[in-house]
């Protein structure tokens, strides 16, 4: 399930239009939906039922602040291999001591 939508002939993200999100900031502009990136967190969550496991979202894939503090209001744990994804996750209110940091081919 996402939040995203045809209605008609207008697009739709969590039910507003995305031709006035447009009006309002223009373009280009990248538009998230808050409840399709939680609904996918926790479909990968349900997956491993109860298994204990840790879901890790990689923030190369994408450090947009809203995007990491969504993942981590699910508890979502973060690939972090730079201290600027470091200071990303701060930036977001969630340091874990769970979040794997991974610093292949470092020498400090």
């Amino acid at each position: 399930m996402h939040f995203f939508e045809y209605k008609g002939r207008n697009f739709y993200a969590e039910g507003v239009p995305v031709g006035r999100i447009i009006k309002e900031v223009g373009t280009p502009v990248y538009i998230y939906s808050q409840k399709t990136l939680k609904r996918h967190y926790k479909a990968y969550d349900e997956a491993f039922g109860s298994v204990a496991h840790l879901i890790c979202y990689s923030i190369k894939a994408n450090s947009n602040i809203s995007v990491l503090r969504a993942f981590a209001e699910e508890g979502s744990g973060f690939d972090i291999v730079s201290g600027g994804e470091l200071f990303s996750v701060s930036e977001a209110n969630h340091v874990k001591s769970s979040s794997p940091a991974w610093a292949r081919g470092r020498t400090r």
